[in-house]
């Protein structure tokens, strides 16, 4: 038997057998990096063996984290999220819409964005409010994802409340007077009619006034405001009511006690003058002004032969 004993001599230290010889006056490396070299001088030596493909598997992960760099850095990161996501089986193929009476569901489905392969992970569902809510009949839009491929869109539309003229123009209004959209066929024609400026804004007040009197809200065809402190009432037979700039409520109440008296708006006349408090005026049409000189014609001669007889 021979028994290992270790060497000392003057210019180094030998541990054991084949170990390197460390200079006494070498330094010594720090822990993690003393590991290292194990490591390499392990590899090298052939000690340590590597699992088959790991160049290969090495070459491709680098690859595929150069690429995403590149995804990242060029901004393209949502259009490849969203390419990945619909092809594993979250593209949108579903859109159920509900509370659009007025609204198009083609308006809706541009404003959305949908392609056919738009996924519903990217679909951006703050951005899809938004631009919903900017059509003309929206007041308030809610989009809700429905997993794996569907979108709900639930409308609240915004109500015509009457249709309002300016200059040539006719658009539809809300109780309020803001305008919703331009008159583009007749399916409001049942709805009142304001006229001029200001109109919009003082529309329900003068409309709630005439609904204390629905014999004669029921004959009106248009509401005229007239220097923006007023209304001229316009009716389905063509008489005009000029209503004072204040106490509206009394001049209807007048109004309508003539109406069941006399029957005054049922007679041939032009206009109705309500302006002044303590008086109104009537003003025929034309024919039944010619009727009436010729009456008073045939009185005039016919008084005029009594007092020749006389």
């Amino acid at each position: 038997m021979f028994s290992l004993s270790g060497n000392k001599s003057a210019d180094g230290v030998r541990g054991y057998p084949g170990s390197p010889v460390v200079s006494a006056e070498a330094k010594v490396l720090p822990r993690p990096l003393r590991r290292v070299v194990r490591f390499v001088i392990s590899l090298c030596s052939g000690r340590i063996v590597l699992p088959r493909h790991l160049g290969k598997v090495s070459l491709a992960a680098f690859y595929g984290v150069v690429g995403l760099h590149g995804v990242v850095v060029g901004g393209h990161g949502p259009v490849v999220a969203q390419a990945v996501t619909s092809t594993a089986g979250f593209a949108v193929e579903d859109v159920r819409v509900s509370g659009n009476q007025h609204t198009s569901e083609i308006d809706i489905l541009q404003l959305l964005g949908l392609d056919g392969s738009t996924s519903l992970l990217g679909l951006d569902i703050a951005a899809a409010r938004a631009a919903l809510s900017k059509l003309p009949w929206v007041e308030s839009a809610e989009v809700r994802k429905v997993y794996p491929s569907t979108v709900e869109v639930v409308l609240r539309e915004r109500q015509a409340y009457a249709i309002w003229q300016h200059g040539s123009d006719l658009s539809l209004i809300e109780r309020s007077g803001s305008v919703i959209a331009p008159l583009r066929d007749n399916k409001f024609a049942s709805l009142p009619l304001f006229v001029g400026r200001d109109a919009e804004t003082a529309a329900a007040s003068i409309d709630e006034e005439f609904s204390k009197w629905p014999a004669i809200a029921s004959r009106v065809k248009a509401f005229v405001r007239v220097g923006g402190r007023r209304w001229d009432v316009h009716l389905d037979n063509g008489v005009v009511v000029r209503l004072p700039e204040e106490n509206v409520a009394g001049a209807l109440a007048l109004l309508n006690r003539f109406d069941e008296e006399q029957q005054v708006l049922s007679r041939d006349i032009a206009m109705v003058d309500m302006r002044l408090p303590d008086r109104v005026a009537v003003r025929l049409t034309p024919g039944a002004q010619e009727r009436r000189l010729a009456a008073l014609e045939e009185r005039r001669k016919a008084l005029k032969k009594l007092e020749q007889k006389i």
